[in-house]
């Protein structure tokens, strides 16, 4: 069995900070198409691109998508529970409190992926650094969205909760997202299946409750952002979604989750001439610091030193 407990390598490392990239982007493709797309009709298209992407990838590699049973119920559930379920709760939720108190919310991922972890797997135990890193970085998400944020904590408790279950939901899909290697499946083609379930399970919700044969054609810029949702945040984000769980496993993997407000920080400072404030550089530290407890090999380094 994999001991996933390691310290991440250099490549597994790089793969999440572009994985983090690849899904920070998706705030600036939604924020673009959502103006002219209903959020489930979009999220709808955002899933069904993506799988005939992959599927097309696929075909001209000469790959073939798995056909037994338990494989294709194995996607219906990933679809759920890292799609269709905290897709809807997050659209649901961020109507009703701020975007940052949401943002702030949706990084307690890796804290539920790590105490599930704890609970339900052999290879992925709770430490005291990895839970000090966990809440450091929780903390540093909070300090770069700012102060500000905060503000609302307490009311519109459903809607928080909301944000909370979709955080859970995400973490309980990481988890179960591990069989596929166990079964065998490369991680484009898990891949290309979870993004298909997806596509199943929300296209009847999207056509009862949108009928988006009614909505006025989008405009070019919009349909931009929905192919650049679909190809690079969606087919590109989750194979390499699937990669890195595969070796690195639950808890390392929704550490991208951290990564995200970074990333984010710095595509404005390259790109949009974006001034970084003090609690930013603070909320990056505190990341830093989180990852780097989780890491392991710094403290390690110091204890050696000593």
């Amino acid at each position: 069995m994999t001991n996933i407990n390691r310290p991440m390598t250099a490549l597994e490392w790089a793969l999440l900070v572009l994985l983090s990239l690849l899904w920070g982007g998706s705030f600036f493709f939604i924020g673009v198409a959502v103006k002219e797309i209903p959020p489930l009709t979009l999220v709808t298209l955002r899933v069904s691109l993506a799988a005939a992407i992959l599927l097309l990838i696929l075909r001209s590699l000469g790959l073939a998508l798995p056909r037994e049973a338990r494989v294709w119920r194995g996607f219906l559930i990933m679809g759920l529970l890292n799609n269709a379920i905290p897709f809807s709760l997050i659209v649901w939720g961020q109507s009703h409190i701020p975007s940052g108190l949401a943002a702030v919310f949706n990084a307690t991922t890796p804290l539920w992926a790590v105490l599930l972890a704890h609970v339900v797997t052999e290879n992925e135990k709770l430490t005291l650094a990895r839970l000090a890193g966990l809440l450091s970085g929780l903390a540093g998400v909070a300090a770069m969205i700012g102060p500000a944020a905060l503000r609302g904590l307490g009311t519109d408790v459903w809607a928080q909760a909301a944000i909370v279950l979709a955080a859970i939901s995400y973490a309980c899909a990481g988890l179960y997202g591990r069989r596929f290697a166990a079964w065998g499946v490369p991680p484009m083609a898990t891949a290309g299946g979870q993004v298909i379930g997806s596509s199943i399970l929300l296209t009847p919700l999207a056509l009862i409750i949108d009928q988006p044969w009614h909505l006025p054609l989008p405009s070019m810029h919009t349909i931009a952002a929905v192919l650049g949702l679909a190809g690079i945040s969606t087919a590109m984000g989750y194979t390499l979604y699937f990669r890195i769980l595969a070796t690195a496993g639950t808890t390392n993997l929704q550490l991208v989750t951290f990564l995200i407000p970074p990333s984010a920080m710095l595509m404005g400072v390259l790109w949009l001439d974006e001034s970084v404030s003090a609690s930013q550089w603070l909320g990056l530290a505190l990341i830093g610091f989180g990852l780097a407890c989780i890491d392991g090999r710094l403290l390690r380094y110091f204890k050696v030193a000593r």
